[in-house]
């Protein structure tokens, strides 16, 4: 196993770095688990095609800032002892394999993950459940560090602190370096483009990829064509499964109206039909009434955006 010191780093080396294996918080993404980068936004990144940009959100933020909190109070809760290490971890047969683990986890070959979430996210720590994208993460870092089990500690909406082991599962691990290892060899050695998918991960950074083409027109071979059928057999797909779920919910309505009830409970299921109110302003009396407001540009924001049509030719 090797190791790379971070202490000397500066921001663009560690960037630099970022770049030339998989670490930790990529394995969610070439997985398919992260809802936020997609696996093609990642390739252009590891392939060099696009800026490598570090933009910490807010929640990353904190999450950096009460690591040594969350840290600490593993300690004083299990008795156990941690450290940090300032060092990017190699794989010893895969050096394109990385991790940059939180804390190691003194006379114990195991490692510490720390970690914060909100309180609507409570849910995914109850009992024994871990969110899969940390179960892949931490299973990585014992593979990269030759690990056997390690601790995942997390603070919950800043007040409820969990901490729990993880046993160290050959099976998963097998199967997620394989993937990650493909990903690799294939798509950023061999420069592949990896398979567009439709997460919402990939459909945002495409939103924001296409933002400034120009306004050209090109020719496209007969192989968009059948893209473009598929497409359509799909959406025809999609809009009678739709008619079958509103003939559905138009049988519940019925017979919630024929019983004279708006709450209806069954053996797995309890069915609500109760009225709702929403309130949203009425445009055209507000400017009606208030014709000063329809001229003024201050009152309206203008955005702009890409419809993609497709019209069939003949």
């Amino acid at each position: 196993m090797g190791m790379i010191s971070t202490l000397d780093m500066s921001h663009a080396e560690w960037l630099e770095n970022r770049r030339e294996g998989l670490g930790g918080s990529d394995i969610a993404t070439v997985l398919g688990l992260n809802k936020w980068h997609s696996p093609y936004q990642l390739w252009l990144e590891k392939t060099g095609q696009i800026e490598l940009e570090f933009r910490e959100s807010e929640p990353a933020y904190w999450g950096n800032v009460l690591e040594e909190v969350v840290a600490n109070e593993f300690q004083e809760r299990t008795g156990k002892k941690v450290r940090r290490r300032n060092q990017v971890f190699i794989h010893t047969d895969y050096p394109f394999l990385r991790a940059n683990i939180d804390r190691d986890v003194v006379g114990e070959n195991a490692i510490l993950e720390c970690k914060t979430a909100n309180a609507y996210l409570a849910k995914d720590w109850e009992e024994e459940e871990i969110p899969l994208a940390y179960i892949c993460q931490v299973q990585h870092y014992m593979n990269v560090l030759n690990r056997d089990y390690a601790y995942i500690a997390v603070l919950i909406g800043g007040q409820k602190f969990i901490w729990k082991k993880i046993e160290r599962d050959q099976e998963l691990i097998d199967l997620i370096t394989t993937r990650l290892i493909q990903f690799w060899t294939i798509n950023v050695e061999q420069m592949i483009e990896p398979e567009i998918d439709g997460s919402e991960a990939t459909t945002n950074f495409i939103k924001e990829l296409t933002q400034d083409i120009e306004d050209n027109e090109v020719i496209l071979s007969s192989e968009y064509d059948e893209l473009i059928e598929s497409q359509k057999q799909i959406r025809s797909t999609i809009k009678n499964l739709e008619k079958e779920s509103d003939k559905i919910s138009n049988q519940l309505k019925l017979v919630l109206k024929d019983k004279n009830a708006s709450i209806a409970i069954t053996p797995k299921n309890v069915i609500s039909f109760r009225e709702q109110t929403r309130t949203s302003m009425n445009r055209k009396l507000v400017e009606a009434k208030y014709p000063e407001i329809k001229d003024n540009e201050e009152f309206y924001k203008e955005s702009k955006f890409r419809k993609l049509t497709i019209k069939e030719i003949g």
